[in-house]
């Protein structure tokens, strides 16, 4: 919890850092999407090293250290070197991103087996919520009250707190001494991703959502500015959506079998999509509605993300599973706002309507292919009808059975019907010799 509020708060924090040593929001920005942009490059190569690692824990303990080291390096360089090599050194703490989301979940597994997963996935789902609500509040505030050097301190020291817990997660039973190449492992990883219909369709749906996010923060400002009195409150929406989130995490807590996993990946996205579409409106009221209904529709679609990635991940691919759906949700969301951008200063109603369309295009695609019907067995003829000891059985078989020193199915071992094994009548039709109790 604390990893993930520090991980919320560093994104802004270093965003009003950056623009109180340069002066542009240009520079700020560039550094908050130097921080996030290598994370796509990450999550892949730090999920393959914890899933080979025989106390994964521990590892994601020294990403977690890296990645605060990172931060302070970042604070401390941004008026001492140019932006170039500060940005270089942003990236580079960018790339252990995904361990403080897709890492420790997929460490979850380890501590909460069997039929625990799915509260704690819940509950897991729900510390996204809350870090989502008090990392930016939280880097609002110490900036306002001490100036945003601190609040990069403050994120560091809340990401350094997860350290103990990290290091003490379990120890992997199932290390394999025999594991391919990096590269190798990279590849299934990502066959796996691409191939389990089921897996493969909730990752296309989280990240058209995540793109619609996208494109709603880059509308969060002039929404604020036409419709609630300032572009400063645009932002504030987002606390609500949190919220609801929350709340909606937490009936499931409660409730885990109340919306199946798949199902709950879909109906988020088209409640997301019907939040963006009530934002386009732009009418105060029912900007709060939609920030509401998106919530909604985020904080079960999370779980059940998870849920799918639990059941479908193999053990020894599921740290690079999560680390992998990390990353391209985050580029994802880049990737929403970048495009929203130029859109929005024309229109955000135009802009919104296009991302309710993108998110639920996504909710929309066809289901994974499921198991056909039953397969119908054929009508036994005559020769079928036949009693099992006249019946002759292929050489074979005959051979295999005779060398373990047992009988066909249904006769003895002299070849005579046993119990059950029925008799041909005159009509044809099988009667059996033994009534069962």
């Amino acid at each position: 919890m604390a990893a993930r509020t520090g991980d919320e708060m560093s994104g802004p924090a270093l965003l009003l850092a950056g623009f109180a040593v340069a002066g542009s929001a240009g520079e700020a920005s560039a550094l908050l999407a130097a921080l996030t942009a290598a994370s796509a490059l990450g999550g892949p190569l730090l999920g393959v090293r914890l899933d080979r690692a025989g106390r994964p824990g521990r590892l994601l303990a020294v990403a977690l250290a890296l990645y605060a080291a990172g931060l302070l390096g970042v604070l401390l360089a941004l008026d001492r070197l140019p932006l170039p090599p500060v940005l270089l050194l942003a990236a580079a703490a960018g790339l252990l991103g995904p361990a403080l989301s897709g890492g420790w979940t997929a460490q979850l597994p380890r501590v909460a087996p069997g039929d625990r997963l799915a509260r704690a996935n819940a509950l897991d789902a729900m510390t996204y919520g809350v870090a989502a609500l008090a990392g930016p509040a939280l880097a609002g505030a110490v900036a306002v009250a001490f100036g945003p050097g601190p609040a990069v301190l403050v994120a560091a020291g809340l990401i350094a707190v997860a350290l103990p817990a990290a290091w003490t997660l379990p120890a992997r039973t199932d290390t394999r001494h025999d594991r391919p190449a990096v590269r190798t492992e990279l590849v299934a990883g990502f066959r796996v991703l691409t191939k389990r219909p089921a897996l493969a369709r909730a990752t296309v749906v989280s990240l058209g959502s995540s793109a619609g996010q996208g494109m709603l923060a880059a509308c969060l400002p002039l929404l604020g500015e036409a419709a609630l009195g300032g572009a400063s409150r645009g932002p504030l929406l987002l606390a609500c959506t949190a919220v609801a989130a929350l709340l909606a995490n937490a009936a499931l807590a409660r409730r885990p079998d109340l919306l199946a996993p798949d199902a709950a990946v879909r109906v988020g996205a088209l409640l997301q999509a019907a939040a963006l579409a009530l934002a386009a409106t732009a009418h105060p009221l029912l900007l709060v509605a939609a920030a509401a209904l998106a919530g909604l529709g985020e904080g079960p679609q999370l779980t059940g993300l998870f849920a799918v990635r639990h059941r479908e991940a193999p053990d020894h691919l599921r740290s690079q599973i999560f680390t992998t759906g990390a990353s391209l949700k985050i580029t994802a969301f880049a990737l929403g706002t970048a495009l929203a951008g130029p859109l929005a200063t024309r229109s955000a109603p135009v802009t919104l309507a296009l991302a309710a369309t993108l998110t639920a295009a996504t909710a929309l695609l066809p289901s994974p292919a499921r198991a056909g019907p039953p397969r119908q067995e054929p009508a036994p003829d005559r020769a079928s009808q036949t009693p099992c000891h006249s019946r002759p059985l292929p050489a074979l078989a005959g051979v295999r059975l005779a060398s373990a020193g047992r009988a066909p199915p249904g006769c003895s071992a002299r070849g005579r019907p046993a119990a059950g094994c029925g008799r041909t009548s005159a009509t044809g039709r099988r009667t059996p010799s033994r009534t069962r109790a």
